[in-house]
């Protein structure tokens, strides 16, 4: 198995607990990693042989744009499920930061695993 990796993909969505959080959407920053198989497209060096990645972060914003969770924790397995239902990936372990969210840390951030069974160790 391989990976595709996407990095600090920037994620306009609405979250967080507090009132002053649900007022406008928060930028959070999303690093994905796709467990797939890509022999094929090694040899074909056609898309159609991989994930495309580009589809994947569409995907993504798409799926966030569409909630307003509470938790990081809700919206990464929203994000997680839908992706592993959608695109022929084995496994996604997603990180996601909530930058500038409190005074003295520079991000916080939450990272979780899913495969077609459910939440699995990282």
């Amino acid at each position: 198995m391989q990976k595709i990796i996407i990095e600090q993909l920037q994620v306009p969505t609405l979250i967080g607990v507090y009132d002053w959080e649900r007022t406008q959407a928060t930028n959070l920053l999303l690093t994905l990693s796709l467990d797939v198989d890509i022999s094929n497209a090694t040899i074909s060096d056609n898309v159609n042989d991989t994930v495309d990645y580009g589809k994947v972060a569409e995907h993504v914003k798409q799926v966030a744009s569409e909630t307003s969770f509470e938790l990081l924790e809700a919206l990464g397995r929203r994000i997680c499920e839908s992706v592993l239902a959608v695109f022929t990936v084995d496994k996604i372990t997603l990180k996601i930061e909530k930058p500038d969210i409190l005074p003295d840390a520079t991000t916080v951030s939450v990272i979780m695993a899913f495969d077609k069974r459910g939440i699995t160790s990282i």
